[in-house]
């Protein structure tokens, strides 16, 4: 019976190795046959694209140096088809202090002020003509309000409506990138 242990021990041995032989080799097989960019797992290109939201994918096996030259090609002709360029920095006027009870005592101020002067200049009673030039002057500060407001308004809705300067820099560079052999997503 001992024997038979013996045997059944080696035949255990055998398996496993053959076992691994055939692991082995399925490896090799596996790592052989995978395209040359999938067996290293390099760290994904960070170019021009990557700077305006842009992934940009080889398909054609290009290197890392040819994808950021491309790159910057496909960025520098964006940027010369659009007249937009998404670095460039700008700044944005100072927000308007908006004090609208001084403004509207100050545009009531005047408009007193010249009431006052009105009808004391015509020989009526001063204080009724600042009133009356009070309330004139109210009267023109809100009208002033609204036609700024609606200004606004409408420069807000053309805005909406027209696409925005980054979203044509992004299809420029994404159709010269897909020119050039590459996925953009």
């Amino acid at each position: 019976m001992q024997s038979t242990a013996a045997d059944g021990r080696k035949g255990e041995r055998y398996m496993k190795r053959m076992v691994s032989v055939l692991v082995l080799s399925l490896m090799a097989g596996v790592s052989g046959s995978l395209p040359a960019g999938a067996q290293s797992s390099s760290p994904p290109v960070k170019g021009m694209a990557n700077t305006v939201g842009l992934y940009v994918y080889p398909k054609n096996s290009q290197s890392a140096t040819q994808q950021l030259t491309d790159e910057s090609q496909c960025y520098t002709n964006a940027k010369t088809q659009t007249g937009y360029d998404p670095n460039a920095t700008t700044t944005a006027p100072a927000p308007k202090k908006d004090d609208s009870k001084s403004k509207d005592d100050h545009d009531m101020a005047k408009g007193a002020a010249r009431g006052a002067i009105i009808s004391g200049a015509t020989g009526g009673d001063a204080a009724a003509g600042a009133r009356r030039g009070a309330i004139i002057g109210g009267i023109k500060e809100k009208r002033k309000e609204k036609q700024q407001t609606e200004q606004a308004q409408k420069q807000a809705d053309a805005t909406k409506t027209t696409p925005q300067p980054l979203d044509n820099f992004k299809r420029s560079m994404s159709a010269c990138l897909d020119a050039r052999g590459y996925s953009v997503k």
